[in-house]
């Protein structure tokens, strides 16, 4: 959520930068702008309702310690009582009017953000490795998984319907293999604390990182009486563990990382990438998050970002990374990097990371704050996070990357030992 304070110490300014996010925001600003005056208008009237009632208080106390009649003073008293309830209530209803709007507000780009509207925007900071050649034609996953006895398709949908597979045998073991390689990296390497999260949230925190309002027909809820909703991504438990709490200035950062199962219903990419495993309704994913002073909280991009990285470059995996431009950052983000894998079978890089400061967007939102030194007025952090990898589409990237003419798939050195010593996966 957006500094509120903005709207009325830098409104122009703040329009100018939203409107870098994309447009149709200008309407929600000008709503936003007359209810904050509404509320304005409110919030003195109120007070000085309650400070005359107050007032009031103290003559009747006054009048009965005389013993003089109090029946006027109580009739006045009645209609400060009965302004008071309806000012109140005004207020209450224009509270909930301006969070609502603010609640579909996007957090805004940094200033290191380049400006535009598309990926095509989109700039490019590094590179690692150059892709391979092969001296045959190079499958796509979707091909040499099935040929593989790795992935299937057909139950998947048989199982669940259209955008989910079955990883079988050695698919399953690599899946497994990705996941155990890529925590013990981030603990045991980069000082992440593992944490095993429940793979449900609730409104709360949904709304915390910023999936709820606006990203509601995005998600899976479940029935009956729950109000529950399948995690899209461990983003959301791990910022929300300290969802409501003043945390010691000295113990930041926390950084935190964590595999679960993600659930998306990729509403808004229907027809997209429909073959294989890119864009599946279910997925496996280690998130990194880090939650850290705000003077601090670009070099920890910077950091979270590296840790991203070199996943892939243990893999031996080329991929490079890019900064994106404003209009196309997710929704809480101040500052995104975009790593990107080379995946042989599409001749492409594609996405298998972003990782983004959102600065104090969703700490806002959480009431999550920090007080420096451990003492003094608390201040709200800012929160980090980043996926450390998709494992789908880094299993994704191995299968394309390490095939061979013969259609086996070599296992890359660093993934052996979780694979009990499996060197090349064979064609059935």
């Amino acid at each position: 959520m957006l500094d509120p304070e903005l709207l009325r110490d830098e409104s122009v300014a703040l329009e100018a930068r939203l409107a870098q996010r994309g447009r149709g925001l200008g309407q929600l600003i000008s709503e936003l702008r007359r209810v904050d005056a509404e509320r304005r208008a409110i919030i003195p009237i109120v007070e000085q309702a309650r400070h005359a009632k107050k007032e009031l208080g103290t003559r009747i106390g006054k009048a009965k310690r005389d013993g003089l009649s109090t029946d006027g003073l109580l009739a006045e008293g009645q209609q400060f009582a009965a302004t008071i309830e309806t000012e109140e209530s005004r207020l209450e209803k224009v509270e909930r009017t301006r969070t609502a709007i603010l609640l579909k507000l996007p957090n805004l780009a940094h200033g290191s953000v380049p400006v535009g509207g598309s990926e095509a925007d989109n700039v490019e900071v590094r590179r690692y490795a150059t892709p391979p050649t092969f001296h045959f034609e190079a499958k796509a996953h979707w091909d040499l998984g099935p040929a593989l006895g790795l992935i299937d398709f057909e139950r998947g949908v048989k199982l669940a319907g259209t955008r989910f597979s079955v990883l079988m045998g050695a698919g399953a073991r690599l899946e497994r293999a990705l996941i155990n390689f890529m925590l013990e990296l981030h603990c045991q390497e980069h000082g992440y604390v593992e944490v095993a999260p429940p793979f449900l949230g609730n409104e709360e925190s949904l709304t915390a990182t910023g999936q709820l309002p606006k990203f509601e027909n995005d998600l899976f809820k479940i029935g009956a009486d729950w109000n529950l909703y399948l995690i899209p991504t461990a983003e959301v438990p791990l910022v929300n563990l300290h969802r409501g709490e003043i945390l010691d200035g000295r113990d930041l950062p926390l950084c935190y990382t964590s595999y679960t199962p993600c659930f998306r219903s990729e509403a808004g990419s229907y027809g997209a990438d429909v073959r294989g495993l890119i864009r599946q309704h279910q997925f496996d994913k280690v998130e990194l998050v880090a939650i850290t002073r705000p003077e601090e909280s670009y070099d920890t991009l910077e950091t979270l970002t590296g840790h991203a990285e070199t996943v892939l470059r243990r893999l031996g995996l080329p991929h490079r990374t890019v900064v994106l431009c404003a209009g196309d950052m997710g929704f809480a983000a101040a500052k995104t990097y975009d790593i990107e894998v080379w995946l042989p079978g599409q001749q492409r890089y594609r996405e298998i990371s972003s990782c983004s400061n959102t600065e104090a967007f969703q700490a806002r939102r959480a009431n999550i704050k920090y007080r420096p030194n451990g003492k003094g007025k608390p201040e709200y952090v800012h929160t980090l996070n980043g996926s450390g990898l998709a494992v789908g589409r880094t299993l994704i990237a191995i299968l394309e990357n390490y095939q061979e003419a013969d259609g086996s798939v070599k296992v890359p050195a660093v993934l052996q030992p979780y694979m009990g010593g499996l060197q090349v996966i064979e064609p059935l």
